[in-house]
């Protein structure tokens, strides 16, 4: 088969991979991403579709506007209002989750050979994202109030050409499970200030924070006042209201959406109608605000529980992020032990997670991973926990 330069760069997630494992009945899963079953809301969805007008139902399965429906781009719009984000000086599309946003500022910027630069750890669908569209990778290093900003001063001062766009993601990164510091963000857009470079930046965790202290950290930069660099900012309703309506959104420049929407047309014609109408409906019904209430205490026990197991079992010389809210907890191990030989160690024993270097765009570094508590029964946590942790200490 004579495929493209582009195809032959696609790689599978190992987290797709993994996914057949985590659906056994008796493998304890620290590995998917997605919200806990327990938690979506059924019965919201049931008493939105059954209070819609026959009319409305009709329109809700024909084609709608590439751009994303009307009714629904409204009422997003007085949704990213009260973020602070500036909805009137910018363009809005709705997209098929925010990966397919992603997607396709990737299709609309990258050339083969074309550099990016991205944090590392980084979230495994961008990295995908870039690599099928060619780019060449620089990438800058986290610690626990974002990315490192002398890294990124040493990439855009460098003698080479300047990257396309900075990809980050600063509200409870996945994978490293950070939140930025207020001074972090400023310094990272003073570093962009005067290039010629965009910020990509991906908030799909923000609205899931544990405690409201820590709710002004998950303002978006895009929020914060006058751009210096062009911002694109994406989000979705996947780790909200559930994955499988696939919403996502970016709000940009207006010309940058102008391309943005071209370029769907290619690929979707729109996302789906119905999905933006019960999205519409749970927005303007007013049912958000509660319901996120409830995933925030839901989400916050869970990690309450497996820092309790990790503080209990773990060996020395490891060591993990404490997240402020979202999914996931990032481990870091001895330089010298290898995440995959601990996996498969793990897997034997009866639990699953994610090797760190899925989410390195070099794919080199391995001695971190993965631990999502968000879809994994409470009461297995500190189990699975300790068997991740008997597995370490095997190979130390």
């Amino acid at each position: 088969m004579r495929f493209s330069t582009s195809a032959s760069s696609m790689r599978s997630s190992a987290i797709r991979e993994l996914m057949s494992l985590a659906s056994k009945p008796d493998i304890i899963s620290f590995s998917g991403g997605m919200p806990n079953n327990d938690l979506l809301p059924v019965q919201e969805i049931d008493e939105i579709y059954n209070s819609l007008s026959p009319a409305v139902k009709k329109q809700a399965l024909q084609y709608g506007p590439t751009g994303g429906y009307p009714p629904f781009l409204e009422s997003l719009k007085g949704f990213l209002k009260e973020k602070g984000l500036p909805v009137e000086d910018n363009g809005l599309i709705v997209t098929t989750g925010s990966m397919q946003a992603i997607s396709i500022l990737s299709k609309i910027f990258i050339d083969p050979g074309d550099r990016v630069i991205t944090e590392y750890p980084a979230f495994i669908g961008a990295i995908s994202a870039f690599k099928s569209f060619q780019a060449d990778f620089e990438t800058i290093s986290l610690d626990d109030d974002g990315a490192n900003i002398q890294e990124l001063e040493n990439i855009l001062n460098s003698s080479k050409p300047l990257p396309k766009f900075v990809y980050v993601t600063p509200y409870f990164h996945n994978p490293a499970g950070i939140l930025y510091s207020k001074q972090r963000r400023q310094e990272l857009m003073q570093a962009l200030k005067g290039h010629d470079v965009i910020l990509i930046e991906d908030d799909a965790y923000g609205e899931l924070y544990f405690d409201e202290k820590d709710k002004e950290l998950t303002v978006p930069i895009k929020a914060t006042g006058p751009e210096t660099v062009p911002i694109c900012y994406t989000s979705s309703f996947s780790k909200y209201i559930g994955p499988g309506l696939r919403i996502g959104w970016l709000l940009a420049p207006n010309e940058i959406i102008e391309k943005c929407d071209l370029a769907k047309q290619s690929l979707d014609a729109c996302t789906s109608t119905l999905s933006q109408v019960l999205a519409h409906e749970f927005l303007v019904q007013n049912r958000l605000p509660d319901y996120l209430a409830k995933l925030r205490k839901a989400y916050k026990k869970r990690s309450e529980l497996m820092l309790e197991a990790l503080d209990a079992v773990m060996p020395e010389g490891v060591t993990w992020t404490r997240p402020k809210g979202g999914f996931y907890i990032w481990v870091t191990l001895p330089e010298q032990l290898n995440a995959m030989d601990i996996l498969k160690k793990t897997i034997d024993k009866g639990a699953v997670f994610v090797v760190g270097n899925t989410f390195d765009p070099l794919g080199e570094r391995n001695n971190c991973m993965r631990i999502s508590f968000c879809n994994t029964p409470e009461d297995k946590i500190a189990h699975g926990v300790e068997l991740v942790a008997e597995s370490i200490k095997s190979f130390l």
